[in-house]
């Protein structure tokens, strides 16, 4: 992809992925880098019609599969619109989720069959793999659960939200190298620090 660096945060609600992506981006674009922050579902305009469907409650039951389906559908148009045409260019592109969330929420939270809901949204993607994803690891008793006002898939249940860690978890263990893992209640300037190092280890001269 040029010259462009693909960086995804990934993990529960609650940990921190918004407030560490704006902190890597400032300080990306400090070092003189063009960045694109993004995040799924919702980063187009088609994802953020989308992003209503599959999270707002009024909407009722849903079905798992069409639930996968919408995420998917949101991720193809992602990477159509926003993430590849920014890679083509050399930007750094920051989102907020991508695979690896549809893997442990409708893959393992959803019990689907984790092989389909891979290979669908390895399809949507065109296979593009992040340079480097972050998980920002929590018990999601200290997480989601302190969320007030949840949406359809943050209300899902405890038993959920426990599945989804362990898939996030067991992801970053079979790839060490493409992963960098910390624990989402260190200090906020800790975590930004460990990541801009990684980060900086992927940067080619300005």
């Amino acid at each position: 992809m040029a010259d462009g660096i693909f960086i995804v945060f990934e993990g529960g609600d609650g940990v921190g992925k918004s407030t560490q992506t704006s902190l890597l981006a400032e300080w990306l674009a400090d070092q003189g880098r063009e960045v694109v922050v993004t995040l799924e579902p919702g980063g187009t305009a088609i994802g953020a019609t989308l992003r209503d469907l599959v999270l707002n409650p009024s909407w009722g039951d849903v079905s798992p599969r069409a639930e996968a389906l919408m995420y998917a559908a949101d991720k193809a148009q992602h990477v159509y619109e926003v993430v590849l045409p920014a890679l083509k260019r050399g930007a750094v592109v920051i989102s907020d989720r991508y695979v690896d969330s549809a893997l442990a929420y409708q893959g393992a939270g959803r019990e689907l069959d984790p092989d389909r809901v891979e290979q669908l949204n390895r399809w949507a993607t065109r296979d593009l793999l992040p340079d480097l994803t972050v998980l920002l690891d929590l018990d999601p008793s200290l997480g989601v659960a302190g969320i007030a006002e949840k949406d359809r898939l943050e209300g899902a249940g405890d038993a959920l939200h426990q599945r989804a860690r362990e898939l996030f978890l067991s992801l970053a263990e079979r790839d060490p190298g493409h992963y960098l893992v910390l624990a989402a209640r260190e200090p906020i300037d800790e975590i930004a620090a460990a990541v801009r190092e990684r980060v900086a280890s992927l940067l080619s001269p300005a």
